[in-house]
């Protein structure tokens, strides 16, 4: 049998799996949270291990079970932890407001990735095996 996107559906969802769920995206979104009550130094550090860690779980994800939505925040996350990165290290310039600005795209925009594509698209990647 071939290893092609979308074959498998929920039943090779880490989302809906289990404790999965729970590690994977639970305990990352509180470090996400945790992060804004701590320095800018562990902020970075929770962000860039959180949004980092979510990214590569959704395209871990996508590849096993065909998950729409984990195509467009897979990306997104990583793009969040590089700019969380970036902004701890000084060398993206977004202002006082950038750890500000970094959290409500992350959080807006992780919200409207997971849910408009899956409202056009489906849940699960169409193969085209029949």
């Amino acid at each position: 049998m071939r290893n092609t996107p979308g074959v498998g559906g929920p039943q090779r969802d880490l989302l809906c799996t289990g404790m999965s769920g729970f590690l994977f995206w639970c305990l990352p979104w509180f470090a996400f949270a945790v992060g804004w009550a701590v320095s800018p130094g562990w902020r970075t550090v929770l962000w860039i291990a959180s949004l980092g860690a979510m990214g590569i779980l959704c395209l871990v994800n996508a590849s096993r079970c065909g998950r729409v939505h984990c195509r467009f925040t897979g990306p997104f996350f990583i793009l969040g932890a590089v700019a969380s990165l970036g902004y701890g290290l000084r060398l993206l310039p977004l202002g006082p407001s950038g750890w500000n600005w970094i959290c409500a795209v992350t959080v807006i925009g992780g919200i409207a990735l997971t849910c408009i594509p899956e409202l056009i698209l489906g849940r699960y990647e169409k193969t085209g095996d029949g």
